[in-house]
């Protein structure tokens, strides 16, 4: 471990359907305007620059970073698909902690388009060959979008394991619009009902559509620094990174569970690694931003950051201890499933809930007394994140 990182400055724009939004170089500047008005500092702050997106050509980083200002940083893109916002997190952190940069600025952004996602480059291999050979052993392929027969497949696997009720994973989805009702910057607003979420249209067994993330444009920003700078500006107990770890797939995502080939174990491993650097363990934690690109998705992370033991998710979910009076408050501003999932934007729009949320400055979504904060980020091919934030 290198020096402490601090987060003193985050934002990000509303959520939008596509067709609905400005382009993505102006919902990048929104966003980044955001942070730097946040912790106080000027563009001529920062010493690099981390810019994350996944559709979109080269370089769309620098001409986002170009609104604000044009002073000659270095800037890097970053793809990583769902993951992609908080793994420049982490490589905006790795700059600071390794005293390579006192200030940067970190960014994510997308410009989707509608419909469900597909392949770009029908020339070459696609990077989810592998995973989608283990869906075609295990339960073959039909017309849904893929990755709704990917998460989807994994929250069948676990309902016939462990005998799940299909309203349990609805019920994820009702939280997810309830708490996205206070979140203004949150693409849906609109309360659901449970009845309301299951009526939907079936997309793939267990999930219909009201339980799978919509595509969204979008931006988020984060500034970083190091206690020295912070000093230096006068900012008081800023937020900072407790602990970071990322895991790519193991074996074990390529044998015979679509529960494992979603990344199951690459939480399991990523979370562990955490809280052994961070000294703080799942039952110190009071609010959590998680990968809830499927409601499916949501259900098993619980059990692999180890909210609950594995084969009581149900029982966690019905007794409400993934929302407000429970041991934990999930996804406060809605999640994917609610706030919207612009892949690039995702990990830092979950990254500036947690920092506010710390902070107390959360309004409406407030989570009473949090002190520690968990964000989880997943994309397939696969990446996960997991971040511990803290306050002095």
């Amino acid at each position: 471990m290198g020096r402490r990182v601090n987060v003193i400055g985050v934002g990000m724009t509303k959520f939008q359907k596509p067709g609905a939004s400005d382009d993505y170089n102006v919902m990048a500047a929104g966003a980044i305007k955001a942070a730097l008005g946040d912790a106080k500092v000027g563009y001529e702050d920062i010493e690099q620059a981390f810019a994350g997106y996944v559709y979109g050509d080269s370089t769309c980083g620098q001409r986002a970073v170009y609104e604000v200002g044009i002073t000659g940083i270095p800037v890097f893109n970053v793809n990583n698909n769902c993951s992609t916002g908080s793994t420049a997190l982490m490589l905006g952190k790795q700059a600071i902690e390794g005293g390579i940069a006192e200030c940067v600025l970190v960014v994510g952004f997308e410009k989707m388009e509608k419909g469900a996602l597909g392949s770009k480059f029908s020339d070459r291999t696609n990077p989810l060959e592998k995973h989608a050979m283990v869906m075609s052993n295990l339960q073959g392929f039909n017309q849904a979008p893929p990755a709704a027969q990917m998460f989807g497949g994994a929250g069948r696997e676990y309902r016939w394991r462990y005998g799940t009720k299909r309203e349990t994973f609805g019920k994820i989805s009702e939280k997810a619009r309830k708490h996205a009702s206070k979140n203004p910057l949150a693409l849906f607003n609109q309360v659901l009902s449970l009845d309301e979420i299951m009526a939907s249209e079936e997309v793939f067994d267990p999930l219909t559509r009201y339980q799978c993330c919509p595509p969204t444009c979008g931006g988020a920003a984060a500034i970083l620094c190091s206690d020295d700078f912070a000093k230096k500006k006068g900012i008081s107990a800023p937020i900072y990174i407790a602990a970071q770890a990322m895991t790519t797939d193991y074996g074990s995502s390529f044998g015979d569970s679509m529960i494992k080939m979603v990344g199951y174990d690459m939480t399991v491993a990523a979370a562990k690694k955490v809280y052994e650097q961070s000294g703080v363990g799942p039952e110190d934690v009071q609010v959590v931003e998680l990968h809830d690109c499927f409601t499916a998705n949501e259900l098993l992370t619980y059990e692999a950051l180890g909210l609950c033991k594995e084969g009581e998710a149900e029982k966690f979910i019905w007794e409400g201890q993934n929302t407000y009076g429970g041991k934990w408050v999930t996804n406060p501003s809605g999640g994917l499933l609610s706030k919207g999932h612009p892949l690039g934007a995702t990990g830092l729009a979950q990254c500036t809930e947690l920092v506010n949320q710390l902070r107390g400055a959360a309004g409406d979504r407030q989570v009473s007394g949090a002190k520690a904060a968990l964000q989880h980020n997943l994309g397939l091919g696969g990446a996960c994140v997991v971040t511990m934030y803290r306050k002095d």
